[in-house]
């Protein structure tokens, strides 16, 4: 059997290995236009900002090494020009221009995706960059060190866009984050990223959000970056506003693709025509959890399509799950983790949900250096189960999100987060985990033990009388900032003071992070009234107001 592989990375690296481990005789040919056949494409902007010293720990295989270990015809700088299914052959182009004819029984397509490059005047400027490779890496470093730019614009806030403006702060340059939707990192929800703002902001970085950039100019030596509001000047631009599948080949070779340019797989990463496969970022998924077709590239998802899709080439039925999301960020200390559908997803899906907000300690308490880790999980209305959740915070975040991954592959609900045994000791978590803490959260709602509402139903609540807004925080908290027409009663002090409530009307109930306002509904509860809660807390609620404020008014950096 001869296979061909075009591309390498992720899932054309993977696929070539896989293959080699199935079958010992196969003939293997991996080409790769560039230089590199598999490279770590998430660490570059670490490069970038010297986090990684060594530009040789990027390339994870050379063609030395895939050839001496795995016998396979590794072919780089060698770049596939055309597929011809009915003649089963590959057009194949060399650095020197030569061109030639390969044969293959089966063809795995690897292309991978393409920076998105948009059409706007003076985008073709020498400082402004994208990246997606080693050899763009190279460039911005390059740039970096050898120009000393006093101010960078990275035009795109998503994971790429965030994590080169850390890199390009740590490295002594001053950086703004252009993006044109409301927050940062799309896969969180609006209400889940104001956070982040806020943190980001804190170290720093400037952020330009619910604005667009128009055209980039010569301006004094300077480059003027072009807003829909306003000007920014600075010595050099990121472009990272996302990324296209690079499906050319595919569409040369007549196979099917979705809208957006992707290659239509099945479950066996098989394409339309039965002797080619496709993997990784130029290839259409489906939703775990909606089950929609989609588009997520991701390294994760790729690594394992490369290798399901040798599994069918030699026979073995293997098949593709679905892809799920799962994904963590770094920025400076804080991490930022989302598994499933987000709230926008979940309302385009039409799915019957509701959310809950936590907000718990990273690890006991009374054990130094304890972060507190805000989650947002998404769940089934009807069944409890888990649909999708989104953390912010320091340490223990990665962990605690991929509990919820699995929780959510394994199709899990709510109550069974109640009854997981995860690891505890003081220094690494608690008894009760903040997972814990969210399935007891949605748990009570299932149940009837309490009603919440969320920080954007605070507006709304009458203020004429009709309900009880009761904030039990303590006045020293209440000092520092409080919800106009709530009422102020401490928790310890409700039962002796429940006489000046009004047993008649509904009590909407808010603290700092939700339990002892939590508590409060149930001593409440026990006493005949109709209470609800907020969840998150005040703690939430006025930071996400906070940043609804200023988007509302144009304010693309709020203080």
């Amino acid at each position: 059997m001869k296979v061909v592989i075009v591309g390498g990375v992720a899932g054309g690296a993977s696929a070539a290995a896989r293959l080699r481990r199935l079958d010992e005789k196969a003939q293997i040919i991996l080409f790769e236009r560039g230089e590199y056949i598999s490279f770590a494409n998430c660490g570059l902007p670490y490069y970038i900002g010297g986090e990684i010293k060594k530009k040789s720990a990027l390339t994870l295989q050379t063609p030395e090494s895939f050839r001496t270990r795995f016998g396979i015809d590794v072919r780089v700088n060698s770049e596939v020009t055309d597929v011809r299914p009915a003649e089963k052959t590959v057009v194949v182009r060399t650095k020197e221009g030569e061109e030639y004819t390969e044969t293959y029984d089966k063809l795995i397509l690897s292309p991978g995706a393409a920076p998105i490059v948009p059409p706007l005047p003076g985008v073709q400027n020498p400082r402004v960059f994208t990246l997606r490779n080693i050899p763009d890496t190279e460039r911005i470093r390059a740039y970096v060190e050898e120009e000393f730019p006093d101010s960078a614009v990275v035009i795109g806030g998503g994971y790429i866009g965030v994590e080169m403006a850390e890199n390009l702060k740590k490295s002594g340059v001053e950086t703004t984050i252009v993006e044109l939707s409301d927050h940062l990192i799309a896969p969180l929800d609006f209400d889940m990223a104001c956070e982040v703002h806020q943190y980001a902001r804190s170290q720093g970085l400037n952020l330009v959000l619910n604005n667009g950039v128009t055209a980039i100019e010569e301006k004094g030596g300077r480059l003027a970056v072009k807003l829909n509001q306003g000007e920014l000047e600075t010595d050099m631009v990121i472009l990272s506003v996302g990324v296209r599948p690079d499906t050319a080949l595919a569409e040369k070779a007549g196979l099917s693709r979705n809208q957006r340019g992707a290659i239509v797989v099945d479950s066996r990463m098989r394409t339309s025509d039965e002797n080619i496969y496709a993997v990784g970022d130029a290839v259409e998924i489906t939703d775990f959890v909606t089950k929609q077709k989609g588009y997520v590239p991701l390294a994760g998802p790729a690594n394992r399509q490369g290798r399901i899709a040798a599994d069918n080439v030699c026979g073995i039925p293997s098949q593709y799950k679905d892809t799920q999301g799962s994904s963590v960020l770094k920025l400076f200390d804080m991490t930022v983790a989302v598994t499933g559908v987000n709230e926008r997803a979940a309302k385009a899906a039409g799915l019957d949900y509701d959310k809950m907000y936590t907000y718990n300690q990273s690890h006991a308490s009374y054990y130094p250096g304890a972060h507190g880790i805000s989650m947002k999980v998404l769940y089934e209305k009807k069944t409890g189960r888990l649909l999708g959740a989104q953390l912010v915070g320091y340490d223990g975040v990665d962990k605690r999100c991929d509990v919820l991954a699995t929780a959510i592959r394994a199709g899990m609900t709510a109550f069974d987060l109640t009854e997981l045994e995860l690891c505890y000791a003081p220094p690494f978590g608690s008894a009760k985990d903040p997972v814990n803490y969210a399935g007891f959260a949605i748990e009570n709602v299932l149940t009837g033990k309490v009603k919440t509402f969320h920080w954007h139903d605070v507006a709304a609540l009458p203020r004429d009388g009709s309900v009880t807004l009761l904030d039990v925080r303590t006045p020293t908290e209440r000092a520092g900032g409080a919800i106009e027409g709530f009422q102020g009663i401490p928790l310890d002090e409700l039962r002796q003071r429940v006489g000046e409530l009004d047993p008649g009307k509904p009590v909407y109930i808010h603290c700092h992070s939700g339990l002892r306002s939590y508590l409060a509904c149930r001593i409440l509860t026990g006493l005949g009234f109709d209470c609800w809660n907020l969840t998150g807390g005040y703690r939430f609620y006025s930071l996400v107001v906070k940043e609804q404020k200023a988007a509302d008014h144009g304010c693309y950096d709020p203080a």
